[in-house]
């Protein structure tokens, strides 16, 4: 019974707090009465209250740009957890779009949807991440092509650091820089998370919104740490392939220290 409790008065807090802010993020972006990032902070934040997410930060987000991050994806939470005190923009892939109320709430993140499978769309996409990064956004790229389970970093698809080349083949910028990222869901209820409880935290390939989110609210009280590494130039000069795998790399390090040796619970 508390449990139903939990997530019903969970999911009234979500829909409240996003029917109130969803519209303001809308005259924000049509306005520029402020920052497009605000209302999306005040948004973030209240998403992982409601499903008792706390988010502990090693490092910092880099004030170089223009500025590509890539980062490890375990869940649609990390979006939550990243967008409640960085200021980004992401990239999507393309199905994400016409997801509903995920859909819409990514197009008021301004998210950039990119669709592998259909090559004659890759250019327009990578040019529109290009000019993104020329206007000093700092666009968060989830190399993995897809979500894991939390315990380990599945291969790197080189293809959208193309978007780096364009931007500098385009003279919209000399360098890129790319900063890797790792996100881990480490605690519950203050317990370290072990190798078989992690994967709670992951949405993983085909499965429903509905039945994940009903699960976090259920158990709530989830430490998320977010560890950023240092930047690395990209330049014309620079290999797109090479400068995946090293990002690769490091990611996997950034994952891995935060697993052997998380941050202490608050």
């Amino acid at each position: 019974m508390i449990e139903k409790i939990r997530v019903a008065l969970g999911f009234a807090f979500i829909v409240l707090s996003t029917s109130i802010l969803a519209p303001l993020q809308l005259v924000s972006l049509k306005t520029g009465l402020w920052p497009e990032t605000v209302i999306l902070k005040l948004w973030h934040r209240s998403i992982l209250r409601a499903l008792g997410i706390r988010v502990r930060v090693t490092g910092a987000l880099s004030p170089q740009r223009p500025l590509l991050l890539a980062s490890n994806h375990i869940s649609w939470t990390d979006i939550n957890v990243l967008g409640s005190f960085a200021d980004v923009n992401f990239i999507a892939k393309s199905e994400m779009e016409g997801w509903p109320m995920l859909g819409f709430l990514s197009r008021l993140q301004r998210t950039v949807f990119v669709d592998r499978e259909r090559r004659r769309k890759s250019g327009d996409q990578a040019n529109e991440i290009a000019g993104r990064l020329a206007a000093g956004d700092a666009m968060v790229l989830f190399p993995e092509g897809t979500t894991g389970d939390g315990n380990m970093l599945l291969p790197f698809k080189s293809t959208l650091f193309g978007a780096a080349s364009m931007a500098i083949s385009a003279g919209a910028a000399e360098t890129i820089f790319i900063q890797p990222m790792a996100i881990v869901y480490t605690r519950v209820h203050g317990v370290p998370m072990g190798r078989r409880h992690r994967p709670m935290a992951a949405w993983i390939g085909l499965q429903d919104l509905g039945p994940h989110l009903k699960l976090l609210l259920t158990k709530g009280a989830m430490d998320a740490e977010v560890r950023f590494g240092e930047p690395v130039a990209f330049s014309a000069a620079s290999n797109r392939k090479e400068v995946s795998r090293l990002m690769e790399s490091r990611v996997a390090e950034l994952l891995q220290s935060a697993l052997a040796d998380p941050l202490p619970s608050k």
